[in-house]
């Protein structure tokens, strides 16, 4: 089985050919360059412990539109009185562990030591970004998901104290802004999600926007970041990963390049 990253994406199943409830193929592994075809072509692993990889293209497709997203108005009004500290991929395991022990308390437990490894092995590449909210040294919320071209596909977010993932969040879309993303995909609806400004596009659009997200030209200092790794010399992944560094300032509430 060819592993360069155009064969992988080849074996997927067009996503139109999934089910209704979204459910795609099941099967493969949770290598680098198969994460990444998939994402490129808008599906995702979502599995419990104990069942095959199972892939996903659900229909229709949650999306926030930077130009959309609002944070309710208490949640604004508690983050200027109290902001929290943000960082970029400061604690990128232990946010998905934390990710992974919410989903644990519930139905569906689908963050597995093995798709832990696979995400943390995209962090490792550059793919895969953690933003997270600090209150006093301590974590108290944050969020991960992979970044390709001018799209962002956010995975999961997590809190321990009241308004951290929507500061996560906020830390987030002011990141993608800044780094000239087009487009963050949310997979499935969430009310919290819906609340700051989520949208549902049927497939077709959803796909359509991908592709223009993924075509985007990357700005300058992204063009500049396009130095040979080893993934893409083995896989020829289309798409550059992040190596510019940034910390946020509470004061101006941007972000600032530090490459």
């Amino acid at each position: 089985m060819s592993g360069t990253f155009a064969d992988l994406a080849a074996q997927f199943p067009p996503p139109e050919a999934a089910r209704a409830d979204g459910l795609l193929c099941a099967g493969g592994d949770l290598r680098p360059a198969r994460l990444l075809a998939a994402y490129s072509l808008g599906i995702f692993p979502w599995y419990e412990d104990g069942l095959p990889i199972l892939w996903w293209s659900p229909d229709p497709r949650c999306v926030l539109p930077l130009e959309n997203f609002r944070l309710p108005f208490r949640s604004a009004r508690a983050l200027r009185r109290r902001p929290f500290e943000l960082t970029l991929d400061a604690a990128f395991g232990e946010v998905i562990r934390a990710c992974a022990g919410l989903r644990a308390s519930g139905h569906g437990t689908w963050l597995t030591p093995e798709m832990i490894a696979a995400y943390e092995r995209l962090h490792a590449l550059g793919y895969a970004h953690s933003v997270e909210a600090w209150r006093d040294g301590a974590l108290a919320g944050g969020l991960y998901g992979v970044a390709l071209g001018r799209a962002f596909f956010g995975e999961s977010m997590f809190h321990r104290e009241s308004e951290a993932s929507r500061a996560a969040l906020a830390g987030l879309v002011a990141l993608l802004r800044l780094r000239g993303t087009v487009m963050l995909d949310c997979q499935q609806e969430t009310l919290h999600i819906m609340r700051m400004g989520g949208v549902m596009l049927p497939r077709a659009a959803f796909l359509e926007r991908l592709a223009r997200a993924l075509a985007a030209e990357g700005r300058r200092e992204e063009r500049e970041e396009r130095k040979p790794d080893a993934l893409r010399r083995q896989c020829a992944v289309p798409w550059a990963p992040w190596k510019t560094a940034y910390v946020y300032s509470a004061i101006s509430g941007s972000w600032i390049a530090r490459s």
